[in-house]
């Protein structure tokens, strides 16, 4: 039985937290606070359902390893993810599209680890990048780059 997919709108984002789900060209794993931002890809708003699954997959698992927040201090509470082995992107205020790693993992999981509906959701949300570079610029088209 298909589960029924709830789209998400670009309206629900204005003005709120928003994390979404992406895959680097190496199939690790990147969790990202758009933080109002409406400019994220298309395919993280394709499916509140999947989104949700991911978000609670990545929140059961065990935490394997130590806070790794590059700038310490204030991004140390955003290292659960991180703690888990996902990559964790916080939008730099004001900059829509344009992400600041906050944490990073030493040992990432990837799409393989997940269950396969999950795997298959960020077949959609795979970036041409590689996770860990300190910035990153994505564009709702899915569109991505290192750097400024």
């Amino acid at each position: 039985m298909e589960v029924p997919h709830t789209v998400i709108t670009r309206e629900e984002l204005r003005g709120v937290e928003f994390d979404w789900f992406a895959a680097d060209a190496h199939g690790h794993v990147a969790q990202f606070m758009a933080a109002g931002d409406v400019a994220v890809p298309d395919a993280a708003l394709a499916s509140e359902e999947l989104l949700e699954a991911l978000h609670v997959w990545i929140d059961t698992r065990p935490e394997t390893e130590p806070p790794n927040a590059p700038a310490g201090g204030f991004d140390e509470h955003l290292t659960p993810p991180q703690r888990r082995g996902a990559y964790v992107y916080d939008r730099v205020p004001e900059q829509s599209g344009l992400y600041c790693l906050v944490a990073a993992p030493r040992t990432p999981f990837t799409v393989n680890d997940l269950p396969a509906h999950l795997h298959s959701y960020l077949e959609g949300l795979t970036l041409d990048v590689t996770f860990g570079e300190a910035r990153l610029r994505v564009a709702a088209d899915g569109t991505a780059q290192s750097g400024k």
